[in-house]
């Protein structure tokens, strides 16, 4: 550095990853991100004043300059409609109010897909066998309020992210008993997206459609209770887990194959994580190779449940170019 030149600042960074209920947040400086604090978004009126509790909790005693925020919601310009929280803002406008040079805001599954590189082995479990292919496409997928999907692909400057609607693809059935669940979502809601039954509500909803079908009483009444019955021993809750598990291996293959995810495809979200063991003795890894012409294909493919603690974050530590 020349003598007498003004030295350069190193830039103090917001990142939050803003769900339905909580936001997490964090601050980077040179790189590296401090300790995330939780917010709970109910005892605030809208995001920015989120954002300045979270800002004053964290204390940074130098003024910070630039954010990225990830967010459950499709990220198409300046305005974003956070529709499972009720929160709507522009961009631009909540970069004035929170007095920043730069404010990033991307869909919470890029946030994710922007992890992969940096997501080390202890963070990670295989789900059956394959290996990846260095400097291939990445994918990740996972069911939580909805059902995120994103990707990453090689580029000259390193990783380009895929910002997508992927779980409102339509959803395919694999033998005549999920024709029939399909078909019995489809005379509810109409169109049957992947995420009308692999997602948190769409597990509620296949729970139903398969107590329809056996002829069986559905007594839970939420998610949450699905998965209580299951793990108490309850074979309607067990069987819709099946089926879940199945049915997500189904969409993992399809997002494989339309990325060309040779690198690897990734399960992250809200409510894996505390399956871990039925999730790896399910038929997930089967149906997920069960293409077909291209078994091999997809034999070769590994995938992998993402256990790292807070991926968003993680994501929007290294989003900064």
């Amino acid at each position: 550095m020349k003598a007498g030149s003004p030295r350069k600042r190193t830039p103090v960074r917001l990142i939050a990853d803003v769900g339905g209920t909580n936001s997490r947040c964090a601050l980077v400086v040179g790189g590296k991100m401090g300790e995330p604090h939780v917010v709970r978004n109910d005892e605030h009126s809208g995001i920015a004043d989120m954002l300045r509790s979270a800002l004053v909790a964290l204390a940074s005693n130098k003024p910070v300059t630039e954010a990225a925020i990830a967010v459950a919601a499709p990220v198409r310009g300046d305005q974003v409609n956070m529709t499972n929280r009720g929160w709507h803002f522009s961009a631009e406008a909540l970069r004035r109010q929170l007095r920043l040079d730069r404010l990033d805001v991307v869909n919470d599954f890029t946030a994710i897909a922007l992890a992969l590189p940096h997501i080390d082995a202890a963070h990670r479990v295989a789900i059956g066998g394959g290996a990846p292919l260095p400097g291939a496409a990445l994918a990740v997928l996972g069911p939580g309020t909805g059902l995120g999907v994103s990707a990453l692909i090689p580029c000259a400057k390193g990783w380009a992210a895929v910002t997508g609607e992927g779980g409102h693809v339509t959803l395919p059935a694999s033998n005549e008993l999920e024709a029939r669940l399909i078909e019995r979502a489809r005379a509810r809601f109409g169109h049957v997206s992947a995420e009308r039954l692999v997602s948190g509500p769409g597990l509620l909803n296949l729970y139903e459609a398969l107590a329809m079908e056996l002829g069986a009483t559905a007594v839970a009444r939420t998610p949450q209770e699905v998965d209580a019955h299951a793990g108490s021993g309850d074979a309607l809750a067990r069987r819709t887990l099946d089926v879940f598990f199945a049915l997500l291996g189904t969409v993992a293959a399809d997002a494989a194959l339309t990325f060309g995810a040779l690198g690897g495809v990734y399960l992250a979200g809200g409510i894996l994580p505390g399956h871990r063991e039925a999730l790896l003795a399910s038929s997930f890894r089967e149906r997920f190779e069960s293409k077909g012409r291209y078994l091999d294909y997809l034999r070769a493919i590994p995938t992998y449940l993402v256990t790292a603690p807070q991926p968003g974050l993680l994501g929007l530590q290294h989003s900064f170019g």
